[in-house]
């Protein structure tokens, strides 16, 4: 018997030394299904940051979520626009999977009243963390769609991707929200659509004169249908003059319209409060809350006590009200004593935006030494977001990791911690971040990332993990005007394809270890490896295209164009007009 008993004894001092020699964050399972909080600026660049690199504007709340936590220096967007990166982000997949990003011009969501979105058979790690038990809510900006066939299907909203609580914009703010700015829907866009108007109007009344004087064979049915394009066409041209307001900034709570148009001067306070809201009557279960910002998308909504704060105009003065923002949810979260059990993440969806300037007004973001910025599917710039968790106790503070990471890793991420499991049915893109982000392995799990604007491949990333180099091939640029530029100026948005790119063959080759500017390209003459590296990329795009399988279109030119009867109304259509917010 004592024999046993010091054996016992033995054994117990054993395992309890094993378990103080193992890394102090490498037990996860001490906290099972952690409370998320993701926060997602709006166009906000990498360089607006204080604890990336900016010490002009002031950001204590970001930064100290940096202190307390893991900073990613290598943190990529999906997509270099909002719709893409968020369906991305959404869904851990690359946007064209989804057939969310675009094959045209059209590269966002244009109308609340359009067709498209994420697709209804896409499963979100909202919807994943719903099934596990989880209290899920979006707050803020959606701009993924809302409705499929009816005004009431609500295929595309929140709801019916995992959200069991949405309070927000289903659209993205636009200048046109603030009655005081210049439109910002009646540039290319209306251009665009006028001139569609046009064409398919001379079709038609071509068609229907063919007909009557019998030098066409068609059918009514067919001249019929074009005329009804043709009306649709124009009824969404006339009705971007004036309506966008109307039909574009409006404010829902779940499925209710409560907002149509949006009262500007609240939108913050009430963003604010909700988010709080949601954190203190979903306390006592894990939940998940995606705090969507309209900041800092122009705009640029500010209240009254942010205004003239900053040291960059209006621009300082928002990203300092969202930093702010930050620090009051944080508190929420402090105040219920959930600090040790919540994983809190900060990103933004994509680079700032260069070319939004009025005047001298600088009104878009800044991307520190990165080269381009939004809109710009190869350039760092475009690309290049801040990424930040805090987890006490389970991350260690005050890390800085430099691998290569991408906003789609947060699906995987979350859906692990929540003891979900991925969908074995489709191709997911991102990568789990937990090893990672608690030192249990060195390098990221992606070898490759592939940077798509719309659905045109621009540039591939290959981390070269034995040797350190990451390496970026350049396939498709756009030209920068005027010349020297580092920004399409003429355009206001750099373009995809077409006369706006420059192809390269071979291609721009950087290695972004050396040379994260992305400002001296190598070549087979300067870089011993060149050929042998291009090589390589082209067996991953290769390798990649296999697992690319064809889908519909949601941002085609018919899923885009407004429909009176897909609208959102707030009343009896068209007749769209409502302050519930007021009237409570």
């Amino acid at each position: 018997a004592s024999f046993l008993l010091s054996f016992r004894i033995s054994l117990c001092r054993t395992l309890i030394f094993g378990l103080l020699l193992l890394p102090p964050f490498a037990q996860l399972s001490t906290i099972t299904q952690p409370n998320i909080v993701l926060l997602m600026a709006d166009d906000l660049g990498i360089g607006d940051v204080g604890c990336y690199g900016n010490d002009t504007i002031r950001t204590p709340n970001i930064d100290r979520l940096a202190k307390e936590g893991v900073k990613l220096t290598q943190h990529i967007a999906a997509a270099p626009l909002c719709t893409p990166s968020r369906a991305a982000f959404l869904t851990g997949r690359y946007p064209l999977r989804s057939g969310m990003d675009a094959v045209n011009n059209y590269r966002v969501i244009f109308w609340n009243g359009g067709s498209g979105g994420l697709p209804p058979n896409e499963t979100t790690f909202a919807k994943i963390l719903q099934q596990q038990g989880y209290s899920t809510g979006l707050i803020g900006k959606w701009h993924q769609g809302v409705n499929c066939e009816s005004r009431n299907d609500h295929c595309h909203h929140p709801l019916n991707h995992g959200f069991d609580y949405f309070y927000g914009m289903p659209f993205t703010l636009i200048s046109d929200c603030q009655p005081t700015e210049t439109p910002e829907m009646d540039r290319a866009f209306r251009r665009k659509l006028w001139l569609s108007t046009q064409m398919i109007g001379l079709i038609t009344l071509t068609a229907a004169l063919g007909r009557l004087t019998g030098l066409i064979s068609v059918h009514w049915k067919t001249v019929i249908c074009l005329a009804g394009f043709s009306l649709l066409y124009f009824i969404s041209w006339f009705s971007s003059y004036g309506f966008v307001r109307y039909w574009n900034c409006i404010m829902m709570r779940n499925h209710e319209v409560t907002e149509q148009p949006m009262v500007t001067d609240r939108t913050t306070s009430l963003i604010l409060r909700e988010s709080i809201a949601f954190i203190e009557r979903n306390k006592h279960k894990p939940f998940l809350l995606f705090l969507s910002f309209l900041h800092s998308h122009t705009p640029l909504l500010t209240t009254k006590r942010f205004l003239g704060t900053s040291s960059h105009g209006l621009y300082g003065d928002n990203v300092e009200e969202m930093d702010w923002m930050v620090g009051q949810v944080l508190d929420a979260i402090d105040k219920e004593g959930l600090q040790n059990t919540t994983l809190v993440y900060f990103a933004s969806d994509h680079g700032g935006w260069l070319e939004r300037q009025e005047g001298e007004r600088q009104l878009g973001g800044w991307n520190g030494i990165h080269r381009g910025g939004k809109a710009m599917g190869g350039w760092e710039g475009g690309i290049r977001v801040p990424g930040i968790f805090r987890w006490p106790g389970m991350l260690p503070a005050g890390t800085v990791i430099n691998e290569p990471t991408s906003l789609m890793d947060i699906y995987p991420t979350v859906v692990h911690l929540a003891g979900g499991v991925l969908p074995q049915d489709r191709v997911i893109d991102g990568r789990d971040l937990m090893p990672l982000l608690q030192g249990a392995v060195e390098h990221s799990e992606h070898e490759f990332l592939f940077h798509y604007c719309g659905i045109h491949l621009h540039a591939v990333r290959w981390h070269q993990k034995d040797s350190g180099a990451i390496w970026k091939a350049h396939y498709v640029t756009p030209v920068f005007r005027p010349f020297g530029a580092g920004a399409c100026y003429d355009r206001g948005f750099c373009p995809c394809f077409g006369d706006g790119v420059t192809h390269h063959d071979p291609p721009l080759l950087f290695d972004l270890s050396q040379d994260p500017s992305e400002a001296k390209p190598l070549s087979a003459d300067t870089e011993p490896v060149f050929d042998a590296v291009i090589r390589k990329i082209e067996r991953a795009i290769e390798e990649h295209r296999r697992t690319l399988t064809p889908v519909p279109e949601q941002l085609s030119v018919y899923n885009v164009v407004w429909k009176p009867w897909l609208q959102p109304c707030c009343g009896t259509f068209p007749f769209c007009w409502c302050d519930k917010e007021d009237d409570n």
